[in-house]
């Protein structure tokens, strides 16, 4: 028996395609921006925090920071180069624990999927 649900109301679900979104220029909090940008629904955290999805132009590099809060990302499209040279490719996932410092970069540009728990500490 299937259960009688009752309609979604049009505040409780937001869609957006990733490849046809607008993105949000990501701006950190000392006002540098780098060329990122994110596509985040849930408006209650700070842009950059919690689900969300990250896209790298290409010869960007992230400036160094600390995890404050765990972080996983999924390589969607790209690839992303981390500051102790390991290379990720589209389908790899990838988990920091909270304080793990590092920078990425991407030669040809990416898209990722992430969550991070809390926001990052810059080291630069």
């Amino acid at each position: 028996m299937t259960p009688n649900f009752k309609p979604i109301a049009d505040g409780d679900r937001r869609v957006a395609n990733i490849h046809e979104a607008k993105f949000e220029e990501f701006v950190y909090p000392d006002g540098l921006a780098l060329g990122d940008a994110i596509l985040q629904h849930d408006t209650d955290l700070p842009l950059g925090t919690g689900f969300h999805v990250y896209r790298m132009p290409a010869g960007m590099k992230t400036r160094g920071h600390r995890h404050e809060g765990h972080e996983q990302f999924l390589i969607l499209e790209g690839e992303l180069i981390e500051s102790d040279g390991t290379v990720f490719r589209a389908g790899d996932l990838v988990f920091y624990r909270d304080g793990t410092e590092h920078n990425s970069y991407t030669p040809n540009g990416c898209l990722l999927a992430v969550h991070i728990v809390g926001p990052e500490t810059p080291l630069e």
